[in-house]
């Protein structure tokens, strides 16, 4: 979706970072063999995901939600020297194709993936975080938030994608669409809490930049 012409959109992504050769390679076996490649965070909003994470320069990261990894190594390429990011995931089948990529990046030994589902996997995670990333299932984000928060680092930095819900959530909302109910709910969590100040992008399909203080 465009949040702004096409024709300008195109003009903003030929002139931001190019997209790395492996996560060109990435994206066309993405589209060739896995479901729903739309979900791939794409390559500008990859240069976006990984231009943030240079600047905060993170130890540790949390991702929710790893789908092919295209993000995570986006995301990785923020990290210190020993960071390390953490990836979670309920996609048994995807796991193998995950770690193709990440072991051809130069930061698949700071990669580890985790296989379940993040409300039971985050409370088990003895870390705490300078930038967490939620890219998952909707009706969850604002459970992931209340998981999260306490391990963030105080001016730990949250990214949150989907948060434009494809123009939805200025759109009449249906009583049985729980995703856009959820994000809606979860845009006014986040501009309400004060432990944190909030910033809404207009990036495709939105993106949340989020510091606690």
């Amino acid at each position: 979706m465009y949040f702004i012409p096409e024709q300008l959109d195109h003009y903003i992504v030929a002139h931001s970072e190019d997209e790395p050769k492996l996560l060109q390679q990435l994206t066309r076996e993405t589209y060739q063999k896995i479901l729903q490649p739309i979900m791939l965070s794409g390559p500008y909003q990859g240069r976006v995901l990984s231009m943030i994470s240079k600047l905060v320069r993170p130890q540790t990261i949390l991702e929710l939600g790893t789908y092919t990894g295209y993000a995570t190594l986006c995301l990785a390429e923020g990290l210190k020297e020993q960071g390390e990011i953490h990836t979670i995931d309920n996609n048994e089948e995807l796991v193998d194709f995950q770690r193709k990529y990440f072991d051809c990046s130069a930061y698949g030994t700071q990669i580890f993936q985790h296989l379940g589902n993040a409300l039971e996997i985050i409370p088990t995670l003895d870390l705490t975080f300078d930038l967490v990333f939620i890219d998952a299932d909707k009706p969850n984000y604002s459970n992931y938030f209340h998981l999260v928060i306490d391990k963030l680092n105080p001016g730990g930095i949250i990214l949150s994608d989907n948060v434009l819900w494809h123009g939805k959530v200025i759109e009449p909302l249906n009583d049985k669409d729980v995703s856009t109910k959820s994000v809606m709910e979860f845009n006014t969590l986040l501009k309400d809490d004060q432990r944190i100040e909030t910033v809404v992008l207009p990036i495709r399909d939105g993106l949340t930049i989020s510091r606690k203080r």
